[in-house]
């Protein structure tokens, strides 16, 4: 009986979720390692240690930094940290000591190289790279930030959330094999994208040479921000691919000109998911022109949507109506007129029809009105005609062919490049509207990073712990990315499906889903050994396999190195 008791007392159950999943993973690019070796320390739980503890509780669900410790207390750390790991070791003081080193070193240096491990360890596909930045909100003053200070500046700037009360700093992103983050860091709340781009631009050619790409063999893609003379000028021989803006003239000509010559070639339908009845799938077709700009000349995809840009639609409705209101006010002002001349009404019309718009034409004509003297009329015979005047009569038309061309030009849009139509890096106009497609990849990264179970309401003490919690986050998207990455490549090279939502098949499983087929995972532990409470699912056996996975790397019983068939 004391003997059962002694194993009871020594029994820990945890439940773990899909945080076995995560670990393996970040056991698969050595994330604490390569941070000990970028941050050492003198301290008792590693810098890596701390970082990765962060990872886990931001894909946990809950706000990094947030009750670390108390998070930890019902995990079990021999299995998701590589060693045993006390919970009061993740107090503030310690996980503050471990991010001030990190910003010592340099937050974007170190994830730049658990990035780069990623990028060894997996295949991914690096023809286009994708740029992008987005804000995000502080609670606080941050009046300690200055000019003078190494940390970034957190500040009021122009806020993409549409919160221009609160102040913020931005994070910027670099992915490959479409939403994947080989490069990132943390930029003042007040920076501008067209800056950002110019100072990426400058320093592309040596990030992606650590990556084996020499500049030309590799597409970079990035918004409308791009698209100034200086960062143009700065992109050499590096190939780009972005969105001409309509501020331009050149981006109105060539839309202009490719409605009016009709001369589409049809592209069709390039959505990944199943079009529903509320949401139709979007067909596209493409044209290509020149451009001249900065006395340089460019490629140019004009594409038309069948959904239109609600922006441009509204804009051009508003046109449409405000054209309409001013010719029924100018004709109801010259209806009012009489004429005793009949040329002289007839000259009225002329000048009237001549006030047409873009989008209405006046169709007037001059009426003949009668006037008769007073009394009865004569029973036999017509009334005396005492005057004659002329009024003009009017009414607006439509001109339906010009409306029609408007609400056409408000369906497209153009993407600006410098990627050849002949050679190695050719690609055709179809295949750069598809990669310009993938930077909604990115899209999709940011709304992670903003997600408020993740991060919640940043309140950090020093601007230089705000830097580093930006890289933590981006090493919490690169694992989760990777984890979506392997799942659909699987399922690509095998042509085989996944347990989706409601038990439907998908051949577009999320790491999202991977975490709901875990949830309620539950392990013990037991003088030192590990095992799960209950016999692992068909689905989650299944899920394994595409990650390349087994029930040992999850209970951390292998070295570490997963299959590499990726």
């Amino acid at each position: 009986m004391v003997e059962i008791d002694d194993v009871l007392a020594q029994m820990q159950i945890t439940r773990a979720d899909h945080l076995p999943v995560i670990a393996a993973f970040c056991r698969r690019i050595n994330l604490i390692e390569i941070i000990n070796r970028v941050v050492p320390t003198e301290m008792d739980v590693s810098a890596g240690t701390i970082i990765q503890g962060m990872v886990l509780d931001t894909l946990s669900g809950r706000s990094p930094l947030y009750r670390l410790a108390e998070f930890f207390e019902h995990q079990d750390t021999e299995l998701l940290l590589g060693e045993e790991v006390a919970p009061a070791s993740f107090n503030d003081t310690t996980v503050a000591r471990a991010m001030d080193a990190v910003f010592d070193v340099g937050a974007e240096k170190v994830f730049s190289a658990v990035a780069f491990k990623a990028s060894c360890e997996f295949s991914l596909d690096t023809n286009h790279v994708h740029f992008d930045t987005t804000s995000v909100n502080v609670w606080g003053d941050y009046d300690l930030c200055s000019p003078e200070s190494d940390s970034i500046n957190v500040t009021y700037g122009y806020s993409k959330d549409h919160r221009p009360d609160l102040k913020q700093f931005l994070i910027k992103m670099l992915c490959v094999g479409r939403n994947v983050p080989i490069l990132g860091s943390c930029e003042d709340g007040n920076k501008s994208d067209k800056a950002i781009n110019n100072s990426l631009l400058s320093d592309i050619s040596k990030h992606m040479a650590k990556y084996g790409l020499e500049p030309g063999a590799f597409v970079y893609v990035a918004d409308s921000a791009m698209v100034t003379k200086n960062n143009l000028n700065v992109m050499g021989s590096n190939l780009f691919l972005t969105r001409l803006p309509f501020s331009y003239n050149e981006a109105n000509r060539v839309v202009g000109e490719a409605i009016s010559e009709d001369n589409w070639k049809e592209v069709g339908t390039l959505n990944e998911t199943p079009a529903t009845a509320k949401r139709p799938a979007t067909i596209y077709r493409v044209t290509e022109r020149t451009v001249q700009l900065y006395e340089q000349e460019y490629r140019t995809i004009v594409v038309h949507s069948s959904a239109h840009d609600k922006r441009r639609t509204k804009r051009i409705e508003r046109e449409i109506k405000s054209s309409e209101k001013k010719l029924l006010e100018t004709i109801a002002e010259e209806a009012k007129q009489e004429f005793y001349c009949r040329a002289d009404a007839e000259a009225a019309v002329s000048r009237l029809c001549e006030s047409e718009t873009e989008l209405h034409s006046i169709i007037a004509s001059v009426e003949e009105r009668k006037y008769y003297g007073r009394g009865r009329p004569p029973k036999n015979g017509e009334r005396k005609v005492s005057s004659v005047r002329y009024a003009i009569i009017a009414y607006i038309e439509e001109k339906t062919d010009r409306i029609t061309q408007k609400r056409d030009e408000a369906g497209c849009f153009v993407l600006l490049t410098n990627v050849p139509t002949q050679g190695e890096m050719a690609e055709t106009g179809e295949e750069l509207l598809q990669a310009y497609k993938e930077q909604n990849g990115i899209e999709r990264n940011f709304s992670f990073l903003k997600d408020p179970l993740i991060v919640n309401d940043l309140f950090l003490k020093k601007p230089e712990r705000i830097e580093v919690l930006g890289a933590v986050l981006l090493m919490a998207l690169l694992i989760w990315n990777l984890i979506e990455h392997s799942l659909r490549l699987y399922i690509t090279e095998n042509e085989t499906t996944l347990p989706g939502w409601d038990k439907k098949k998908t051949r577009r499983p999320t790491a999202f889903m991977m975490s709901t087929k875990f949830m309620g995972l539950t392990l013990v532990r037991v003088a030192g050994i590990c095992k799960f409470t209950s016999q692992l699912t068909d689905t989650q056996h299944r899920y394994l396999t595409a990650l390349h996975l087994s029930e040992n790397d999850l209970l951390g019983k292998t070295s570490g190195k997963i299959s590499s068939n990726l």
